[in-house]
C-alpha cells in the first residue's frame, strides 16, 4: 500500500495517565533499566483505515491493547516494527538518532508486508510527542537511553488472506542500559548450519516479527553452545555471510580495509549499518560491500588478515565479536581484546548521539 502523500499532517489529542509512575520508584528503574523491561507512562497511537487514511493521532497512557481474536495479526503476521533511541545530552535536552531513515525503513516494510505506510513526518513527530510526554523517562547515565518501538499491526477482524483493510500504529518507549550484560567486551557467536534467516524473494529486508521468529530456536542453539547470538548463511548456496539474529556484520582486515556482506534482499539494511560505513569511509577507511563467505572469514583469521569482528544495531550500537563458532570449528579467542578500530567507531558513532561530538552529518533530530 503506497502512502498517501497529499494527506495533511495530523495534530495529536494527548490524554495523561492518572497513575503515572511514581518519581521514586522511576528513579529506581533508571539507575539499572536493564533492557526492554520497563516502560513509560504513555504511548503513541495513530488509526488507519481504506476509508479515513491516517487519523485519530494521540498520546495515550500505556496499556494493554484490545484486539479481536479474528485480527488478522494474529493469524497472518501482518506486523512491522523499527527500534531508536532517545539520547539525554548533557544540557538536559534529548535527541533522536536519524529518526528520517528508521522512517522510511517503516514504510519499506509496510510496503513489503502490504501495510499502510506512514508518513515519514507523522513517524517523527509521533517519537516526539511521546517522548515531550515522558522525558522524566529518558536516562543520564552513560551508556544509557530511552528505547523507542513504533510499530504497525493489522486489526481488522476477519479470516481471510488478504491484505487487512484496517490498521493500527503505535509507539511505545523503554529505559535502556547495555544491551549484553557485559557491556563492549567481545562476545561469541554461532554459525547456524542448519537454518536460515530468510530467503531471496522473502521478507528479509523487512523489519517484521517473522523474521526475529525464525530466528528464536537457531538462537537457542547458540545459548546451549556458550554463544551470545547467532549468525546466518545465506538460503541459496549456504556459504555466504549474511546478519546476525538481530545485528549487521563487519570484519576488519589488517589494512584497515572494512568489509560487510552486501544488501541483497534478504538482510535488513540497518541506519547503524550505514552510518558505520560513512564514519569509516570518513576516516580513511576503505568499505566493501559484497558477498562475503564464511571461508574467506575463517581463511582470512588463520592467515592474519582478518583482525577484527564487530556487530552494529540499535540495541547493541557496536558489539566486538571475539570468536566464531560452529559444529566443528572455532574461529579467533573469546579471551581477546575488542579491537581498535571496532572501539573507534563505536566510541565516535556514540560521542555523535549522546552530544559529546560534533553532528557534522546532520544526523540528530531534538526532540526536548
Amino acid at each position: 500500500m503506497s502512502t498517501d502523500t497529499a494527506q495533511p499532517s495530523l495534530a495529536f489529542s494527548i490524554k495523561r495517565t492518572a497513575h503515572p509512575r511514581p518519581d521514586g520508584e522511576r528513579a529506581d528503574i533508571l539507575v539499572n533499566p536493564g533492557f526492554g523491561k520497563h516502560f513509560t507512562d504513555h504511548m503513541a497511537a495513530i488509526d488507519w483505515s481504506v476509508e479515513q487514511g491516517w487519523h485519530d493521532a494521540r498520546i495515550q497512557p500505556y496499556g494493554p491493547l484490545q484486539l479481536d481474536p479474528a485480527s488478522s495479526v494474529l493469524h497472518y503476521g501482518q506486523e512491522i516494527f523499527e527500534g531508536l533511541k532517545a539520547y539525554r545530552h548533557a544540557d538536559g535536552s534529548v535527541w533522536t538518532f536519524r529518526p528520517e531513515a528508521n522512517g522510511a525503513r517503516l514504510q519499506r516494510s509496510a510496503h513489503r508486508l502490504a501495510l499502510p505506510e506512514l508518513p515519514v513526518d507523522l513517524f517523527v513527530e509521533s517519537i516526539r510527542q511521546l517522548v515531550q510526554v515522558d522525558q522524566a523517562w529518558v536516562p543520564s547515565a552513560p551508556e544509557t537511553s530511552l528505547y523507542l518501538r513504533p510499530f504497525t499491526i493489522a486489526n481488522e477482524s476477519f479470516l481471510g488472506v488478504r491484505a487487512a483493510q484496517r490498521a493500527a500504529y503505535y509507539v511505545i518507549a523503554s529505559p535502556a542500559g547495555a544491551y549484553f550484560a557485559k557491556g563492549v567486551a567481545p562476545v561469541s557467536i554461532w554459525l547456524s548450519s542448519d537454518y536460515t534467516r530468510a530467503g531471496r524473494g522473502g521478507t528479509g529486508a523487512a523489519k517484521c516479527g517473522g523474521n526475529y521468529a525464525a530466528s528464536l530456536l537457531p538462537q537457542q542453539e547458540a545459548y546451549a553452545n556458550g554463544c551470545s547470538q547467532v549468525l546466518f548463511l545465506d538460503a541459496v548456496e549456504n556459504k555466504y555471510l549474511e546478519e546476525l539474529g538481530g545485528m549487521n556484520l563487519f570484519l576488519v582486515r589488517k589494512d584497515g580495509t572494512l568489509l560487510t556482506p552486501a544488501l541483497s534482499g534478504s538482510i535488513l539494511e540497518g541506519v547503524t549499518r550505514a552510518s558505520i560505513i560513512q564514519l569509516a569511509r570518513d576516516r580513511g577507511h576503505a568499505v566493501e560491500e559484497r558477498r562475503i563467505s564464511i571461508d574467506d572469514w575463517r581463511e582470512g583469521v588463520a592467515s592474519g588478515d582478518i583482525v577484527e569482528a564487530f556487530a552494529c544495531g540499535t540495541a547493541a550500537v557496536v558489539t566486538p565479536i571475539g570468536q566464531l563458532k560452529g559444529h566443528d570449528f572455532s574461529v579467533g579467542d573469546p579471551d581477546a581484546p575488542a579491537g581498535k578500530v571496532t572501539l573507534a567507531l563505536r566510541q565516535e558513532l556514540t560521542d555523535i548521539q549522546h552530544g559529546r561530538a560534533p553532528d557534522r552529518y546532520g544526523w540528530l533530530t531534538r526532540l526536548a
